[in-house]
């Protein structure tokens, strides 16, 4: 699976990955504080269930654009939808419009810049998609550990958690939550390829369709080091036609 795709299952794994990091988080709460805690998990559980069986539903349009130093390299639009085996189908809008090659040593190096990038871009990816979805066994060791923490951004509205040192030592997964609707507003990961100069992180904002279902808006990803920056934007959602 190609950077795209792999980011746009994103959203798909938000599911799991909020489940049990409130539950492992919640779980280090006070007593008194379990059967609050319980009745949240278990109401996020469902919302998240019916958004997910909602979406199937819907097709809806994704823009992909490749960022290098702050300058956009390339835009590519999908029309996705979920097909019978449950994962996402897409059909690019416009093929892309091939550039004359540039011939000459000038030609090679913007070549080889471009491999080089690709291929970073591709790690920074796959560094991600080994937080997504969570390893139970890596979530119950940080808890176990005092590595699992749950912060109040605002009272009776939002709440993060976070698990510190889940797949490196010095990084960071969070879930920022609506509390009193329950809706993920957003997934954060701060992580690093080889050391903490390479630094990747990852940014997942949640809005919802007019039916209360959420979905991942904008997901940017950015790959300091190398200044790169992959930026997805799911819109134009729409029932599929029976």
């Amino acid at each position: 699976m190609g950077a795209k795709g792999i980011l746009t299952t994103f959203g798909c794994a938000l599911a799991l990955l909020v489940a049990a990091l409130v539950a492992s988080a919640q779980e280090t709460a006070p007593a008194q504080a379990a059967p609050t805690a319980a009745e949240r998990v278990a109401a996020i559980k469902a919302s998240l269930a019916q958004s997910m069986q909602n979406l199937k539903q819907y097709q809806w349009l994704e823009t992909t654009a490749v960022s290098l130093k702050g300058e956009e390299k390339s835009e590519t639009q999908n029309n996705c939808q979920y097909g019978a085996d449950g994962k996402v189908v897409k059909t690019p809008v416009a093929a892309p419009a091939e550039d004359d090659k540039k011939r000459g040593v000038r030609g090679k190096i913007i070549a080889n810049k471009t491999e080089d990038m690709a291929e970073y871009v591709q790690s920074c990816v796959a560094l991600v998609k080994s937080y997504i979805p969570p390893d139970p066994a890596k979530i119950q060791a940080a808890k176990d550990a005092g590595k699992v923490s749950m912060t109040v951004l605002e009272p009776g509205k939002r709440v993060k958690i976070d698990i510190k040192d889940y797949e490196k030592t010095g990084d960071d997964l969070g879930i920022e939550v609506d509390m009193a609707t329950n809706q993920i507003l957003g997934l954060s990961v701060a992580s690093y390829l080889t050391d903490a100069s390479d630094a990747v992180t990852l940014d997942v904002r949640m809005a919802a369709l007019a039916d209360g279902t959420g979905y991942p808006s904008t997901i940017t990803l950015d790959g300091k080091s190398k200044q790169v920056q992959v930026a997805v934007t799911n819109s134009a959602y729409q029932k599929k036609a029976n």
